[in-house]
């Protein structure tokens, strides 16, 4: 996919003036969150890798340019500088799976102001949704207290693509593993499934379908038990093990009903029939509130199917994100809308003992502190291969280990603490009074 055209509107026409004016000095956009969407108290950096693949990609097609010729009447010069536009910019980027904060930059992106311009909408795209699942899927993660997770999403998410980055999001956050055929071989991630009602319901009874279940799928046969009777389902589903001489099922799925309850009936008619090993899964609208719940309860639920909350991150399925210019050639600037003031120039955020500190990115790292954001693309290119999915993960779980509980709470939590430099400060308002003296002497 060329990507040309994976933009809004007004990005193209903007880009068009920069072009026809001859506008091809450096800009530094930064992209960042504003505000913590409701009940959280961190956010999970998740969609670099595809930012990246986009940037290195990006061109205009003959089919894009000949639609903005035809429809959007782009003149011949401005559809031959598309042409031969190519993104050739640099990337500093808080790395997958790392802990931030709003008012830090995730991402900054430096290049000629045309194509950083035009990038803004799929950047924003990729970083705003990913975060938004990796974190919601993080939460579950802490919820379950050690049980495993499993990505159910896909059905429910707003759209394919989104239900593949979901896969990609909850497994960085800590899922074992996802329903997602396609995403598992696009990403390296477990592939995990049970079967669906309509299995059951294709067999004259519970013991038909089970017997053919576990005949061809001995070694994988987790058996949703629950279509008619919950409690006669695990009976057929132990009676279905004990014909095919399996002396214990990969494990059983309860999707309805008081599943707290029915995971402490089930695992104790499981015991009881010597299958200690057996599995019990739990699905059906659950999150990270309701595993918190089974969990407090003790119910003896080993894996989680968590699906549609999820995918859609249901309580809070968007970030306050935003993409700013904050530099252009060596001129810092911002602006000054109302509720939406953004700090100017090119930045660094150092993560120490005391917090995060956003600094111009020019000034030197207090000591015991580590930068955040590194350099992902130079004039272009990746700086490196692409990373393996498992190096997201584990940086994940190490950057959540050490979060204090105030900030892990499900509800009501408190959020990291994020300063600007003295420096910086300095800057912004030095800026900030410039651009209210300049309003202040522009006539009405």
């Amino acid at each position: 996919m060329a990507g040309g055209l994976l933009t809004d509107l007004y990005e193209l026409t903007m880009a068009a003036s920069y072009l026809r004016r001859g506008m091809s000095g450096p800009a530094t956009f930064s992209l960042f969150v504003r505000n913590m969407p409701p009940d959280r108290g961190y956010l999970i950096s998740c969609g670099l890798a595809d930012c990246l693949s986009f940037l290195e990609d990006y061109r205009f097609a003959p089919d894009d340019l000949g639609y903005l010729a035809d429809e959007q009447g782009f003149d011949d010069d401005t559809l031959r500088a598309l042409e031969r536009l190519r993104f050739t910019g640099d990337v500093l980027a808080v790395p997958e799976g790392r802990v931030v904060y709003a008012g830090e930059p995730i991402l900054e992106v430096t290049a000629p102001i045309a194509e950083a311009q035009l990038v803004e909408t799929v950047l924003l795209n990729h970083i705003s949704f990913q975060s938004t699942v990796a974190t919601k899927a993080a939460r579950c993660v802490r919820a379950a207290a050690g049980a495993q997770l499993i990505d159910f999403a896909f059905r429910r998410t707003q759209g394919i693509e989104a239900g593949l980055s979901a896969a990609r999001a909850s497994y960085i956050a800590g899922f074992a593993g996802t329903s997602n055929v396609e995403g598992a071989r696009r990403y390296g991630i477990p592939a995990v499934g049970t079967m669906a009602h309509s299995y059951i319901e294709a067999f004259p009874d519970e013991d038909a379908a089970f017997a053919a279940f576990t005949a061809d799928f001995p070694d994988r046969s987790t058996l949703l038990v629950d279509t008619y009777d919950t409690p006669a389902g695990v009976e057929a589903a132990i009676r279905a093990a004990r014909r095919a001489g399996l002396p214990h099922l990969a494990g059983i799925r309860l999707d309805s009903g008081d599943l707290g309850a029915l995971a402490v009936q089930a695992r104790r008619m499981l015991d009881e029939a010597g299958m200690t090993r057996t599995r019990i899964v739990a699905s059906g609208g659950l999150d990270e509130h309701r595993i918190a719940d089974l969990t407090r309860a003790g119910a003896p639920i080993d894996v989680y199917g968590v699906g549609t909350r999820m995918g859609v991150s249901a309580d809070a399925p968007y970030p306050d994100s935003a993409y700013k210019l904050v530099a252009y050639g060596d001129r810092p600037v911002m602006k000054l809308s109302t509720g939406k003031v953004s700090a100017p120039g090119a930045k660094q955020v150092h993560r120490g003992p005391d917090g995060d500190l956003v600094a111009l990115r020019d000034e030197p790292a207090p000591a015991g502190t580590e930068p955040l954001l590194v350099p992902a693309m130079k004039a272009g290119r990746r700086v490196g291969p692409a990373e393996p999915i498992g190096v997201a993960r584990e940086r994940c779980a190490a950057d959540q280990a050490v979060l204090p509980g105030e900030i892990t709470r499900l509800r009501g939590p408190e959020t990291g603490s994020v300063r600007l430099s003295a420096r910086l400060r300095e800057c912004r308002d030095r800026l900030r009074a410039e651009l209210t003296a300049r309003v202040a002497r522009t006539p009405l």
